[in-house]
């Protein structure tokens, strides 16, 4: 791929020699790397339903957040190296068992392996919906690649406070990066379109983690939605977090956030009637991913 000859494809444009074995800030080679493949049955109800979501986990990010609770993949690289060809099989056998999509989890570094994987896999029957699941941090270059590949996007929106973004995930423009990213996003994909079952078909959801002692950062994230996105737009604001890797040395992020913040942020997100989306349940963010649909 000669695009690895010099690698701009996030924001933070290492221009590295990929093929040439150099290893940027995600540390991702020439060759595709996945952690690890499955049915998820924790994303949003519209997204995992019945059936699951077919998940694919990329290794290596190019966010270095200190509380990635899946950091063994994203920041320290486990995973097997695959072949595009393999790729393209996993995305036919996730649709075999039943998935209600192809959910790319972190593919950012992989977009132009991904994409031959897609024009392979389609080629072979590969019908039902792709799902381009990212931090938020991309490129707008980048996503224009993605146009007419990915039917549905879900990104996070972490930080409106570029400071926050630099002190746990390592970059400087964060906000101003997002913000752009998700409209070309909503650009690509417009309103949000369901299947008789409530499946999402086409659209985007917006995700927002609520952090401990950052309670403002989570109510300007939600301000800006408000105010720049569509009034159809859908959000999932999430109430999962826990300290780990880095976090836990971390004295600003080293506890789970607390009822008060919950309700804070709960309360302001109703004050901004915002009609569509889900909130995670703060009591059962313990033990798994569990959303309460239609705040």
């Amino acid at each position: 791929m000669k695009e690895l000859d010099k690698c701009e494809l996030c924001p933070l444009e290492c221009k590295i020699n990929r093929n040439a074995g150099n290893l940027g800030r995600c540390k991702a080679g020439p060759r595709i790397k996945i952690g690890l493949y499955k049915l998820h049955f924790d994303e949003e109800p519209c997204i995992s339903g019945n059936n699951g979501s077919g998940t694919v986990f990329f290794s290596n990010c190019n966010l270095k957040c200190k509380f990635c609770q899946n950091y063994k993949i994203s920041c320290e690289g486990k995973g097997k190296e695959i072949e595009i060809d393999e790729l393209s099989e996993i995305f036919l056998e996730l649709q075999k068992q039943g998935a209600n999509n192809i959910n790319l989890v972190t593919a950012t570094p992989y977009v132009i392996q991904v994409i031959e994987a897609l024009k392979i896999a389609k080629e072979k029957g590969l019908k039902i919906p792709i799902l381009y699941n990212t931090g938020g941090y991309e490129k707008i270059e980048t996503l224009k690649l993605l146009e007419g590949y990915v039917d549905i996007y879900l990104p996070d929106f972490k930080y409106f406070d570029n400071e926050l973004a630099y002190r746990l995930s390592g970059v400087k423009n964060y906000k101003e990066v997002t913000e752009k990213a998700i409209k070309e996003m909503e650009r690509q994909v417009g309103n949000n379109q369901y299947d008789e079952n409530g499946i999402l078909k086409k659209g985007m959801i917006i995700r927002h983690l609520i952090l401990p002692n950052n309670i403002q950062n989570s109510k300007d994230v939600l301000k800006w939605i408000k105010e720049n996105m569509n009034e159809d737009i859908t959000i999932s604001l999430m109430a999962q977090y826990f300290p780990t890797y880095k976090a836990i040395d971390d004295n600003e992020v080293n506890r789970k956030i607390n009822s008060k913040e919950y309700n804070e942020v709960e309360q302001y997100l109703y004050s901004l009637d915002l009609e569509n989306g889900y909130i995670q349940d703060l009591e059962e963010n313990e033990d798994e991913e569990k959303y309460v649909p239609n705040f």
